[in-house]
């Protein structure tokens, strides 16, 4: 009875060693960052015409680099759009400890905290993003609306008005940054 069980312990070991899922752990040698930018790289041509194949296709990147941060911010924004807040948190979140200077898993996942209706965690992420790059417009977008709808009183607002009035993308972030400046609400 031990030696079966020895047998099926090594049979084990050796279908999980050869097995590759989107959680195993890959060595340098054995990821392929470049299959997996491809693959980003399709499904974000797909996210808003296919999102079902778009998923697969990130699920498939990840799989090839679990390390690849653009294939987790495109997974993150795509289970935003399906309402998936909670996976779209993680993946955002994954994104940005890969993603260290860039500014879109900040932003991406302010939004998906403001769905949440967590705005003060969303501010702070609008605000890290604005760390990272400060003259990101959508960050400075997204920071100064969150405030205004939610009456906050922030020192920085007008400033934020200011930038978004000058280039603010598209024309109707001007537009708007212009009335809410001259409504007063600072």
């Amino acid at each position: 009875m031990r030696r079966g069980s020895a047998i099926g312990l090594a049979l084990l070991a050796a279908c999980s060693a050869t097995s590759v899922g989107p959680y195993t752990t890959l060595t340098e040698e054995t990821r392929s960052t470049t299959e997996a930018e491809q693959l980003n790289r399709r499904a974000a041509d797909l996210i808003t015409s296919d999102p079902g194949r778009a998923e697969s296709l990130l699920r498939d990147a990840l799989t090839k680099d679990i390390y690849f941060g653009p294939a987790h911010n495109n997974l993150g924004v795509l289970y935003l759009k399906a309402g998936k807040l909670y996976e779209a948190a993680n993946e955002l979140e994954w994104a940005r400890k890969l993603l260290p200077g860039n500014p879109d898993p900040r932003i991406n996942l302010g939004l998906v905290l403001e769905r949440a209706g967590r705005t003060e965690e969303a501010l702070k992420a609008y605000e890290a993003a604005l760390e990272v790059t400060p003259e990101c417009i959508a960050a400075t977008q997204g920071a100064a609306s969150l405030v205004i709808r939610s009456r906050w009183n922030d020192r920085r607002l007008a400033s934020w008005l200011g930038y978004i009035a000058t280039r603010g993308e598209p024309e109707a972030w001007r537009r708007w940054a212009l009335d809410q400046s001259s409504s007063g609400l600072r």
